[in-house]
Formats: structure tokens, C-alpha cells, sequence
């Protein structure tokens, strides 16, 4: 369960920092760069502690 838990909870923020990225970008739809940017600005570790 704690795995489920973790992966809900990674996914969530990451589409919170998505919809940001997209936000910025004056769009209201999400892009696959706005996830990519997301990612890249978390880091490698971004979201896992």
C-alpha cells in the first residue's frame, strides 16, 4: 500500500508543477514539454523524499 501511496503522491505533484508550467505558458491544456520541464526543474530526485 505504501508503494501505491508514494506513486499517487508523485504523480499528483508532478501534474500540479505541469499545470504551473502550462499556466505560464498562457495555455490552460497540458503538453508533454510542460511535463518534461516539470521534471527537469525537479531533478533527478525531484518528488521522491
Amino acid at each position: 500500500m505504501a508503494l501505491q501511496e508514494a506513486a499517487e503522491a508523485y504523480m499528483v505533484h508532478l501534474f500540479e508543477d505541469t499545470n504551473l508550467c502550462a499556466i505560464h505558458a498562457k495555455r490552460v491544456t497540458i503538453m508533454q514539454m510542460d511535463i518534461q520541464l516539470a521534471r527537469r526543474i525537479r531533478g533527478i530526485w525531484g518528488g521522491l523524499g
